[in-house]
Parts: structure tokens; sequence; C-alpha cells
């Protein structure tokens, strides 16, 4: 049950909300459950019974003081958690006599106590209206009231089987978990048409201008770039004090404004500057496939940390870097699953443990796995960069069930559902980027001969314990995916028991969704295969782009350019290195033909393959039969006449074939051009940023670096290989 005690000066106002319909027609049935002596005329249920009457009996004791007191009306509500059954009137009145007691408003065996009643306008909740007086004249002490009613509310929900929510109810929860949106802000979102408040949002802003900044500079200028408006508050000395956050109102009522500290209790400038204090490292790259694979390598280290029976510190340390990281890889991440990581970023707060100095060497690793991430800017979903999302989120996946674990034994229920929470975003996430590659490693596994899964399963064996190595085994898609990967390292010249024995050491994998997807990504990032699946040239991309137009339509929606802040020197320091343990691979020889499955090119289908209708009509066919006619539909809603059933229906095998691995083409095509699209965005608003307001991309283009400029006319090759959207050098 939660309980939330609010003061006011208007008896009968309060009392014209609890009986009348709520703001939104959400009140049913109001009705007096108790009152303080059981004969209290209730007007929701005696028609001659007024709201006048019940305010002049409930203000009896307020009017006989003869004093003008500030706030004598006492409004308590109790909301049992949806999960919990529905309490009757008599459970509630029962919940009310408790609380009133508990807050001070009514002692048990007390004849001088407060008037109050209990009011119920719905099936889960009740509200408690009192005024203050005592019958003796005295005010009642109410001083401590919320912590007194919420110990009785912990003992209620013990007594009657409901949800408990003990764990929320201590100091260090409070502290720890971010500031909620009141009421009033939520209802100001729903008029607004927002599916958040301005305080979400608000503090999602500056946690992402937070991510990775090493200086003061550089997070005011994230939070100029998130539309954020930063001020201090000072002293009247002039000291400042703290910070405080807005964003622009946008329509005259000017900005509201919100300190540090009711955002989240780490985003105050006490804890904001400790984050600068620990540093972060300058990138080394400016390959957003290397930052992936240097940030799983370093949630790899944090996952050894968190297996290791960690303390508070450390543990503190890893949420805090963590959710920086998400931040940053949600920047930077496709559509395909960028909004899966923003929820777990948001999830991962939940997570955070409060009163606890971070260790600095742990969160100074993470946060510059974030720098780096956001250093080297925004990727696609496919291909290396696909591989590359895909480990960093199967790392960070285990990352968040060792915190849930970490909180579970601690007693902190909340804590771990929240873990929990974010593990299955990214799971979702991760999904999105591993499914192709896994499916054509499992292929490729299935093809291996006998005697090579023989030479890879032994290997597996020695190198985890007997149960791991059964239930990697048992895993028919993860192991043939891993037994492929081993395959084609042991063909670049690795030696799978040493892969092993790296990847296995890190950490005991029981608690993994998938031991062998784990290994998969972790042996094919020491070893630096390339990603699965066949390389796209430039002619795949033109003719992709030919059938993509030559088929149903596409509309691309161009994504909000993201932040990304330049480096700044920093001090330096080391990060895990995941090839240390690996012979060096300077260049690897190309994989043996069994492990590249033959893959169907569309410029080398034959005419003879299919028939040019009956294409046509799988092209433009719902697959959905009509009750009025028994046949298919056409896209524009025309039903299939009979003479089109028939020729659909007698499709070949190959007919079927080419149309299922034409439709995959154009879908992956589409995916790849949004991609495309939003990485050409970012580029050129890079640019945008320092030039004139009236430059054109031929402008951004000609002052572009000699690396930005290949990268931009690769995108423009994926975008518009026929140059119909625009040219670098067109003025």
């Amino acid at each position: 049950m939660i309980s939330k005690a609010v003061h006011g000066s208007n008896t009968l106002g309060a009392l014209r909300y609890l009986y009348g319909p709520g703001r939104a027609n959400e009140h049913t049935d109001p009705h007096l459950v108790a009152s303080w002596d059981g004969f209290v005329p209730d007007p929701g249920r005696d028609p001659h019974s007024t709201l006048a009457q019940l305010r002049d009996a409930l203000d009896l004791h307020v009017v006989q003081y003869g004093r003008k007191i500030k706030s004598h009306v006492y409004h308590r509500m109790v909301r049992a958690d949806p999960t919990d059954r529905i309490l009757t009137d008599d459970d509630w009145a029962a919940v009310a006599r408790r609380v009133v007691a508990a807050a001070g408003i009514a002692p048990d065996g007390d004849p001088d106590a407060c008037r109050w009643i209990a009011v119920r306008h719905a099936d889960d909740h009740i509200h408690i209206l009192a005024t203050t007086v005592r019958a003796d004249l005295t005010q009642a002490r109410l001083r401590g009231d919320q912590y007194r009613v919420e110990a009785e509310l912990t003992t209620i929900e013990r007594q009657h089987g409901l949800k408990s929510l003990a764990d929320t109810r201590t100091r260090a929860y409070r502290a720890a978990v971010p500031k909620r949106a009141t009421g009033a802000e939520l209802r100001k979102a729903q008029r607004q048409g927002k599916e958040t408040s301005d305080r979400d949002r608000l503090r999602t802003s500056v946690r992402r201008a937070l991510a990775g900044a090493a200086s003061e500079e550089e997070f005011a200028a994230g939070l100029a770039a998130q539309g954020v408006l930063l001020g201090v508050r000072r002293a009247p000395s002039g000291d400042v004090t703290g910070y405080k956050f807005a964003l622009a109102a946008g329509d005259g009522t000017g900005p509201v404004w919100f300190s540090g500290s009711k955002l989240a209790a780490d985003l105050t400038r006490p804890q904001i500057h400790a984050r600068f204090v620990t540093g972060t490292d300058l990138p080394t790259t400016s390959s957003p496939v290397a930052a992936r694979y240097r940030a799983s390598a370093t949630v790899d280290h944090a996952v050894r940390i968190l297996d290791d029976a960690p303390d508070a510190v450390q543990v503190a340390a890893v949420v805090s870097g963590g959710i920086e990281a998400l931040d940053a890889l949600a920047l930077t991440s496709p559509v395909l699953s960028r909004k899966e990581i923003n929820h777990a970023a948001r999830a991962l707060e939940y997570t955070a443990v409060s009163r606890t100095r971070a260790s600095r060497a742990d969160l100074r690793a993470m946060r510059s796995a974030a720098r780096e991430l956001l250093y080297t800017g925004p990727t696609g979903g496919r291909g290396e960069e696909g591989a590359a999302a895909a480990t960093i989120l199967s790392s960070l996946i285990l990352l968040t069930v060792l915190v849930a674990k970490w909180h579970a034994v601690q007693g902190h229920r909340h804590q771990a559902d929240a873990a929990r929470t974010t593990a299955d975003h990214l799971r979702t996430a991760y999904g999105r980027h591993a499914g192709r590659p896994i499916a054509h490693l499992s292929l490729e596994g299935e093809r291996l001969p006998g005697e090579v899964r023989d030479r890879q399963a032994a290997a597996l064996r020695h190198a985890l314990p007997a149960d791991q190595a059964a239930r990697v085994l048992a895993d028919k898609d993860g192991w043939a995916a891993l037994a492929a990967t081993l395959a084609e390292a042991e063909a670049a010249g690795h030696d799978p028991n040493t892969l092993l024995a790296h990847a296995t050491g890190r950490r005991e994998l029981a608690s993994a969704d998938s031991a062998a997807a784990v290994l998969t990504w972790r042996i094919r990032r020491d070893t630096a295969l390339p990603a699965p699946g066949r390389a796209v040239t430039p002619e795949d991309r033109r003719t992709n782009a030919a059938l993509s137009r030559s088929a149903t339509g596409r509309t691309t929606t161009p994504p909000t350019p993201t932040h990304q802040p330049h480096s700044s020197p920093g001090t330096s320091g080391t990060a895990p290195t995941p090839t240390a343990a690996l012979p060096p691979t300077t260049s690897q020889p190309a994989p043996p033909p069994a492990l590249t499955p033959p893959v169907r090119s569309f410029t080398t289908l034959a005419q003879s393959d299919y028939r040019t209708d009956v294409m046509d009509l799988l092209f433009d066919a719902d697959f959905k039969y009509r009750p009025d006619t028994n046949t298919w539909s056409h896209s524009d809603g025309r039903p299939f006449t009979r003479k089109e059933q028939a020729t659909v229906l007698g499709a070949t095998r190959e007919e079927c074939e080419t149309f299922c691995w034409l439709r995959d083409r154009k879908i992956e095509r589409d995916r790849e051009i949004a991609d495309a699209t939003q990485a050409v965005i970012a580029l050129l608003h890079r640019y945008f940023a320092v030039l004139p307001a009236d430059s054109t991309a031929a402008v951004a283009a000609a002052v572009m670096t000699e690396q930005d400029r290949t990268e931009y006319e690769r995108l423009l090759d994926i975008v518009a290989p026929d140059g119909w959207l625009f040219a670098p050098s067109e003025e």
C-alpha cells in the first residue's frame, strides 16, 4: 500500500472532491466506510444528508477553538497495489482506523481525538479526511506521521497478505531512486499530449548531457545541445550552492526550474562535480565498431567485479557508470534499438545505491567507455556495426542480471525488479541486432563436418564444468553458432582451447540467458572475426535500391540529430583489453569454403526462375482470405479474381523461395537506408553547428576532413545510389 497526506484549509472543498465525479469522472459510488464515532450521516447513501452538514460536524472543534489555523484539514489517501485483491468496505474501515491511530489523528483509546471520516469511491483506495483540532481544543501532534503510517502499513500488508512495499519505505531507497513526478505534473503532461512529465524529460536530458562529460564546460555544452537551461543557486554570500535546470517553455509561460536534488540524488552539484574529479580517459579510436567492442570489454570487467562478492561502493560505481554507458549507447544507436536502450537506462536509475561514494577507478572506466561511444558517433544496425552492438548488449545484459542478484541478496526487492526490467529491455534490443547473425552462424554450424563439431565439443567440455558444457550443447542453435565461430577462428590461426579458456575465465556463465551466445560474441570480439554473413557490395546496394523503388514505396523520417561532445585533455588510465591473453592477429586468412553458405544474388537470378505475373501478384497480396470472395486481396483492398487466386496458388517452390528472398532483401535494404540516413544527418549536423546558418550540404562536404568525407560518400551511396538526394559537389 502507498499513502500520502496533504494539508489544507477548506473542508467543504475537500468533501466536494471526494463525493464528486473526480477530475476525469473516475469516482464511482462515493460513500463512507468509517468515521470517528460510526454514526456520521453519509451524503453518499443518505439522500437527506448534505455535504454542508458533514462539513459542520467535522469542523465543530475548529470553530470552538476560536483562533485562526493555517491548515486545519488533514487529507490522506491510502491505495492498495494493483496486484492486491479487492478489499471489502469492512477491510478498508479497519485499515482507516489503524492509519488514523498511527498518524496521531485518533490514537487508540483517546476520548479527545480529532474528528475524521474515510471515503471510498474506487475499488483500490480510500481517502481519510480529518480536522486537526482535538476535543480538548488542542492541535494534534502530527510530526513524523508519514513514517508511523508507513510502519503500520507494513504490518497491515503482512497480516492481510497484501504485496509488501516495506523495502521502498526506507530512507536509503528514497535517496537512491529518481524523484517521481507529482500528480499535477502528470496531469499537465496529459493535457499537453506528452508521454512523460517535464521532470522526467528533464532528468533524462541532464543524464544524457552528463554521460562521458569530463568538465563543467562539456556538461554545459551538452545541456545546451539537449535544449536544457542551466542556472545556479547562490547563498546570500554569493557562493554557488547548487545547480538548477529547466526546459525551454515555448508557450510564453516561462521555464519551470528544478534543482538537481528534485530530479535525482546523484544530480546535485556536488555529486556531478565528483564525477568530473573522477575523470575520464581520452578516446583512443574513431571507429564506432571498435568503441563498442572496447566498451563491451569494460562492461565485462565490471561483470567480474559484481561476480566476486562486491561491496556497496563497487556496485554504486557500476550502476552509475552503467547509466552513463546506456545513455551514450542510446544516443548513438540506430532507430532499430534506440528506444529499448533508452528504456533500459531509465529502469537502471531505480537500481542505484544511496549514501555510498562510488569507487573512482570503476566509475572512471565506465565513464570513459561512455565518452568514447559518444566521441565515435552514431552507427547503423547491420554488418560489423550490428555485431558490435550485439556484443556490448550481451555484456550489459549479464551486468544487469548480476545487479539484480546483488539487490535481491540485500533484500532490495524493488531495485532487483528494476534491474530485471532493464535486462528485459536490453534483451529486446539485443534480439534486433543479433537475430540475423546468430541465425546465419547456426546455419554455418549445422553444415560443419561431424569431426569438426566433435573437436569443438571436446574443447568446450575441457573449458567448462560438466553441467555448463551440457547446457551449452543442449542449446541447439546457440551451440551451432558457437561451433561455427570456433571453426572460423581456428581457420584464422587461433587455438579453440585458448579462446574458450579466455572467454569462460571472465565469469561463471550460469546466469547467462544463453551461455553459447555470450561465448560466441566474446570470441568473435577477441579474435576480430568479421561480422557473420556476406558483405554487402556497392553493386548490391544499387540493386536493392532499384528493387525498393520498384516494389511498394517507403517513407523514412529523419531522426533528430544527437549531440556529440568533442574530446578534451584528460588524465590517462587503463582499460580492460580484450585481446591481452590472445595471440596477436594482424591479418585474418579467409575462412574455408565450408564456413560460407551459398547466398543467392539478385543479379544472378535468371528470368526463367520465375514468372513475372506470379511475382507481381505475390508482392501485391495481403495473404488474408476474404469471407465474401474466398480469395486474397490486393494492397489497395480489391479482391483477387478467381483467375488471379488460381495463378498465385500455382506458384512453384522456386518462385516462392525467390519471393521470400526478394522480400527479405527489401526489408533489410529499408532498414539499412534508415540507419544511413540517421548517420548522414548526424555527420552534417556536426559541421552545420559551426558553419553559417545558410550553409548547404555542399558547403559542409567541402570543409569535411578526409575521413568524414569518405564516410559521407559511403553513406550517400547507400541512401541515394543514383544521386537522387544530393551530391556532395552540388552547389
